[in-house]
């Protein structure tokens, strides 16, 4: 028995192990939260601690969250990856520096990121307990994976990409917009997904920064209660709120599959266009 037939099979029985793992969990959600699903679910108000009502604020303010988050992290972490890999050496001290740096900051648990955001965003600079400092904390969360999938994704493209652009007189910029950035598409696309994935399913961080309660946002100023964190009260200090916590879950996780697909169809359509225009 070979040891590529070996390796084949772990991966095969491991992606089986998490589907399934998947499918059950999402089983269980819509046991439990089905029945509560309908139209007047998402646009009503919630009422009685959460039990009844509906989850529209909880929603909106969600959405805004995330919004905040890819906006801030996907300029940035781009950035950062280029500078990494087509303008600073890859072994040289600062780029090694950088990438530790990343990897120590990926592995934050997530209540540390929520004690910055609270010291950083909300006192230092006086934004207090708002939608834009859960936002930049989901940020500062989001990054390391970007940047770092980023960069595997960038450094994956081959070097005669780079020999052949400078050949054919093109500057970095053009070789990077046309060459580099649509190889590297799939994993920017993985690493915004992960990254945006772990932001928008965040409880600990959020409740130091966005706050707690469930009325309607008006503004990026106002306080706002993430999908995340209403289930968590509905899960741990709501009696009788099992029924809307699960629907909620369901919610979310229909949330994020949304946000994902349509990252994942942007980035297929921007790279077909890319390429058809070489």
């Amino acid at each position: 028995m070979s040891k590529d037939f070996l390796a084949t099979v772990m991966i095969w029985l491991t992606a089986l192990l998490i589907s399934g793992f998947f499918l059950y969990l999402l089983t269980d959600m819509l046991i439990h939260g089905l029945d509560r699903l309908s139209w007047a679910y998402l646009l009503d108000a919630p009422l009685d601690a959460g039990r009844s009502g509906g989850i529209a604020p909880i929603v909106t303010a969600t959405a805004i969250l995330v919004l905040i988050a890819i906006i801030v992290a996907a300029p940035l972490g781009l950035a950062t990856a280029v500078l990494l890999t087509e303008f600073t050496r890859q072994k040289s001290h600062f780029g090694r520096f950088v990438e530790r740096s990343l990897d120590v900051l990926a592995s934050v648990p997530s209540i540390i990121f929520g004690l910055f955001g609270n010291a950083f965003f909300c006192l230092f600079l006086g934004l207090g307990f708002s939608l834009l400092s859960g936002g930049l904390t989901l940020a500062c969360m989001a990054l390391p994976i970007l940047i770092r999938s980023a960069v595997e994704g960038l450094r994956s493209a081959p070097d005669e990409y780079r020999l052949a652009a400078a050949a054919l007189g093109m500057t970095r910029g053009a070789a990077l917009l046309h060459l580099l950035l649509p190889t590297a598409a799939p994993a920017l696309a993985a690493g915004l997904m992960l990254g945006i994935g772990r932001a928008g399913a965040e409880t600990a961080a959020l409740i130091f920064t966005s706050g707690y309660v469930d009325r309607m946002p008006e503004s990026w100023f106002d306080s706002g209660r993430a999908l995340s964190v209403h289930i968590y009260d509905l899960a741990m200090n709501v009696p009788g709120g099992d029924a809307s916590a699960h629907a909620a879950a369901l919610v979310l996780v229909l949330l994020l599959f949304t946000i994902n697909s349509i990252a994942m169809g942007l980035t297929r359509r921007w790279q077909r266009g890319r390429i058809h225009s070489l």
